[in-house]
């Protein structure tokens, strides 16, 4: 019943993209320049998990390196690598200088300096979930590299721009914003169209079964492909012609489950304490959680930082939070 497993990964990038014509167009606009030799325009693309802003910021760069034969890029995941070191030598790797990078005794300077004295063609890079940059000053340095293009993606804006210090905020005001809205059940069907026509053989699935995924997807089409997966998965391993309602219904928890744990398999260490002391209680006020919090690590950040973790595990759908300000009470979601 499958015919191409590739298209069924989450990580996969169509040669088509749907329903976010508007925003390739910007993006493609920001990066045009590099196309006449001149320096690009940096960008943020944001908007809710699953959004398709990652798939996005991949698939413009494909079109712009069949127009640029001579162009870098690379993609990091600010998240996994969240350190300077870890992100600066993600950077490096992109442009296949790091066969003498020790992580244990190479200095983060050294790896900075050896960015800087780049000569090569243009380089793009993706920073996804550039609010969890440990060190933002970071994003002052690559600013200020003549041959080097950020695209920025993060779910909000405010999570980027609130926390960096003024001179890289008068720096990056000219980024172009790029704003990605949730998809609708009739958008997420078209999506899986696609997946289903490259990926399963025909009459695999139909419409009205694609419908019941995106429902059960509410707008995320990370979650959606996910289902999507499961159910050919299964059904093929049931030995079925097709993917059934009851196939969908049984992977859904399945899936969602598997998405939450690799979600949480990136959490910093901080993080990771919220998130299980928050699990551990069932349900704790904000004030009793920063104490627990303080208590569980060496070295505690501010009440600011925890709000802005406690977010993080919010838009990932970890935990929810119920009333406003000293009254709010964090529980997990189930």
């Amino acid at each position: 019943m499958i015919t191409d497993a590739r298209v069924l990964q989450p990580e996969f990038v169509p040669n088509d993209v749907k329903h976010r014509s508007a925003e390739v167009s910007h993006l493609s606009d920001t990066l045009r320049p590099i196309v006449d030799g001149e320096r690009a325009t940096n960008s943020l693309l944001y908007g809710p998990s699953g959004a398709g802003k990652t798939c996005i910021a991949q698939f413009t760069i494909e079109q712009l390196r069949e127009n640029v034969v001579d162009l870098n890029y690379q993609y990091v995941n600010c998240w996994e690598d969240h350190t300077r070191f870890k992100t600066l030598y993600r950077l490096l790797d992109g442009i296949e200088s790091t066969f003498d990078i020790h992580r244990q005794s190479t200095p983060k300077d050294e790896l900075l300096e050896r960015l800087r004295a780049y000569d090569g063609p243009p380089y793009v890079v993706i920073l996804d979930e550039v609010d969890q940059l440990q060190d933002k000053s970071l994003l002052y340095d690559l600013y200020r590299m003549r041959d080097l293009t950020m695209i920025l993606i993060a779910n909000r804006e405010e999570d980027v721009f609130s926390t960096l210090d003024g001179r890289l905020n008068s720096r990056l005001e000219s980024c172009a914003r790029i704003r990605f809205g949730q998809y609708d059940i009739r958008e997420l069907v078209t999506i899986l169209e696609d997946r289903a026509r490259w990926g399963l053989e025909p009459g695999a699935v139909d419409e009205q079964h694609l419908e019941t995924i995106a429902d059960y997807a509410a707008g995320d089409a990370r979650i959606a492909i996910g289902i999507f997966r499961n159910a050919a998965r299964v059904a093929r391993q049931n030995g079925d012609d097709g993917i059934t309602v009851d196939v969908i219904e049984r992977v859904v928890p399945e899936t969602k489950s598997e998405i939450r744990q690799k979600t949480t398999d990136k959490l910093t260490e901080h993080q990771q304490v919220l998130y299980e002391t928050i699990k551990k209680e069932g349900e704790i006020g904000a004030g009793d959680l920063y104490d627990a919090y303080c208590e569980a690590v060496d070295d505690p950040k501010t009440r600011r930082t925890m709000r802005n973790h406690l977010s993080k595990l919010e838009q990932y759908n970890l935990v929810f939070a119920n009333g406003k300000t000293k009254a709010r009470t964090y529980q997990p979601y189930s």
